[in-house]
């Protein structure tokens, strides 16, 4: 238990890392608030826990097993007469109570988190839409300008002010002693009105380029459409999926309920895995237990796309990927021994 919650951990803290610096680029763009950014790496983790629980209690297992063979307890323990079923009995309840908190989880918390995740978003960026220039910070305006001002009088005035503007290939550079910054009702169209500078405009790499001074200047700058959208399928509620015969929904619907089984069923494997032999190390097989889950994961989301587009019957959803990988590690497993049982019969 106490491996596996490590193990889960540690993956969980590689993973943000990684969104931290996701969710810092799209702040920066959108201008989220910073307390929005908390926010979302937390919803983030919660989304996160439903991949990374099956891999943790594998990984848990196969570690816990590996050291207990590395050092002989497994061999001194079934030379005591210890059988299958002691075993299994408590690694069943440990698989069991974790698959009911991931059922959970995927049934319930995720789906709420994605909503909340959109709506923090859609939210953030509306008002990224209409905060005002800070003085002395660079501002983007959804990667096609970049506006900054040394300082912001109390009439709402901008000082010294920089404004780059890209217009496909054509860059335009402005500088100005003051200018004015103005938002339309729905926040999609900014204005920055320059006074007494000088711009500078031209294709980067080309001969094409001109300086022009000016007593006023109109920089309108239209923001981009959010991306985001709270209709997003992993949004809804579970029970909404139920009822619906939209392949996309009863795709999604299947593959909440999938993690839960592939927790099962990879606890299951993960005793014959940790197997090892003699004067093997305690880590030899930690690969063989990666490979299993991405094939296992890559099989479900190969199934999920199947299920969207229709290439899969809806009876079947994805319980077959289930069986398909048990039919494999049985393979695996036990083929070596039944080829060599054959061969003796036939000698």
């Amino acid at each position: 238990m106490v491996t596996s919650v490590v193990v889960t951990a540690v993956l969980l803290v590689l993973l943000l890392a990684n969104q931290f610096a996701a969710v810092l680029e799209r702040a920066a763009v959108n201008q989220f608030p910073q307390s929005v950014v908390l926010q979302l790496i937390w919803l983030g983790a919660l989304q996160n826990l439903t991949i990374l629980i099956p891999v943790g209690l594998l990984l848990g297992v196969v570690l816990a097993f590996g050291r207990m063979y590395h050092d002989s307890e497994m061999a001194a323990a079934l030379a005591c007469g210890l059988g299958p079923a002691s075993i299994y009995r408590p690694i069943a309840v440990l698989t069991v109570l974790v698959a009911a908190v991931l059922a959970w989880l995927t049934l319930s918390l995720a789906p709420d988190a994605t909503e909340q995740t959109l709506n923090l978003r859609s939210a953030a960026a509306r008002a990224g839409r209409f905060a005002a220039i800070a003085p002395g910070k660079f501002r983007t305006f959804g990667g096609t300008a970049v506006v900054y001002a040394e300082d912001v009088k109390p009439d709402g005035t901008l000082g010294n002010v920089f404004v780059e503007h890209n217009r496909g290939p054509r860059v335009e550079v402005a500088l100005a002693n003051r200018a004015r910054h103005s938002v339309t009702a729905d926040g999609m169209t900014h204005t920055i009105t320059l006074y007494d500078g000088e711009r500078f405009e031209g294709v980067p790499g080309t001969p094409e380029f001109r300086i022009v001074r000016f007593a006023e200047h109109v920089v309108p700058i239209q923001v981009p459409m959010p991306t985001d959208t709270n209709k997003s399928i992993e949004a809804q509620p579970t029970e909404a999926l139920l009822g619906s015969t939209d392949p996309e929904k009863r795709a999604e619907l299947h593959w909440r309920l999938a993690l839960p089984v592939m927790c099962l069923v990879l606890t299951l494997l993960a005793v014959p895995l940790s197997r090892l032999r003699p004067r093997q190390g305690r880590y030899a097989r930690v690969w063989l237990a990666i490979m299993v889950y991405f094939v296992y994961s890559n099989l479900i989301s190969a199934g999920k796309v199947w299920l969207a587009h229709g290439k899969t019957p809806d009876y079947l959803g994805l319980w077959w990927t289930h069986i398909a990988i048990l039919v494999l590690a049985l393979l695996y497993f036990n083929g070596p021994r039944t080829l060599a049982n054959l061969r003796l019969r036939r000698a």
